[in-house]
C-alpha cells in the first residue's frame, strides 16, 4: 500500500495484486527471470535500470515503463528506473494514455504536435515522469548497464542484439492497436494496461521479499 498514489491507481494497485493467480505459469517464469535480475542488483548495491522495448514505444513499452516505475514505488525499491523505448519512435498513443488515466495514472499532455510530451505522475505530490516516443538509444535512456525488457515479438526479433544492454528479457505482449477503431477498442487497451500491471508489479513483489534491505 502507498497512500501517496492517486487513490484510483492505488486502487489497481491493490486489485492487480489480488490477481496473482491468472498470471501463468509459463509466464512466471520469464518473470522470474527479471525478479532475480532486480534483485540480484540490489543485493550487490547497484541501480537498476530497465529499458522496455518494443516497436514504436506507443503503447506497450510505454505501459511497461510505467507500471514498472509504478511498482518499483510501491513496494519502495528506489533505485530501481524504468525506461521505455522503440527500434523507431512515433507517438505515445492516445488510446494507450487514455487506458493508463482510467487505470489510475496522473496523465497530462505538455504541448503539441506529432510527438508530444506528457507528464506522467503516481501521486500528487510524487515527482514527475516525462514520457514521450523515443528510441531505445535515445539520450534520455541509459546507454549502458541496463536490461532490455522486449515487450513485443517484432522488436525482439529486429533487435538481436541492442547495444549497452548486459541482458534481455522477452516478454511479449499482445498488441492493442489491432483494435484501434473497434468497439472492443477500450477493453482491449484496458485489458494489455491490466495485464502488464499484474506481471510487473508481481515480478517486482518477488525481487522486494527475498529478505534484503531496500530504500524506503
Amino acid at each position: 500500500m502507498n497512500p501517496a498514489f492517486h487513490p484510483a491507481l492505488q486502487a489497481s494497485c491493490e486489485r492487480l495484486l489480488s490477481e496473482s493467480e491468472m498470471i501463468s505459469e509459463e509466464r512466471r517464469e520469464r518473470l522470474k527471470a527479471l525478479s532475480d535480475y532486480i534483485r540480484g542488483k540490489l543485493e550487490d548495491g547497484q541501480p537498476v535500470r530497465l529499458v522496455v522495448i518494443c516497436t514504436h514505444n506507443s503503447r506497450r513499452s510505454q505501459m511497461g515503463q510505467l507500471w514498472l516505475w509504478a511498482a518499483a514505488r510501491w513496494f519502495g525499491l528506489e533505485r530501481v528506473e524504468s525506461f521505455s523505448g522503440g527500434t523507431e519512435a512515433t507517438a505515445f498513443h492516445p488510446n494507450a494514455v487514455a487506458a493508463l488515466q482510467r487505470a489510475g495514472f496522473g496523465i497530462e499532455a505538455r504541448g503539441k504536435g506529432t510527438n508530444p510530451t506528457y507528464a506522467v505522475t503516481l501521486g500528487p505530490d510524487l515527482p514527475v515522469l516525462q514520457c514521450f516516443s523515443k528510441t531505445y538509444d535515445h539520450p534520455a535512456n541509459p546507454r549502458q548497464g541496463f536490461a532490455a525488457i522486449m515487450v513485443c515479438s517484432e522488436a525482439d526479433a529486429g533487435c538481436p542484439f541492442v547495444p549497452g544492454a548486459e541482458t534481455r528479457f522477452s516478454l511479449p505482449y499482445e498488441d492493442p492497436k489491432a483494435y484501434d477503431g473497434h468497439p472492443d477498442e477500450q477493453a482491449a487497451y484496458d485489458e494489455r494496461v491490466r495485464q502488464i500491471g499484474r506481471e510487473m508489479l508481481w515480478a517486482v513483489q518477488q525481487a522486494a521479499g527475498r529478505g534484503f534491505s531496500v530504500d524506503r
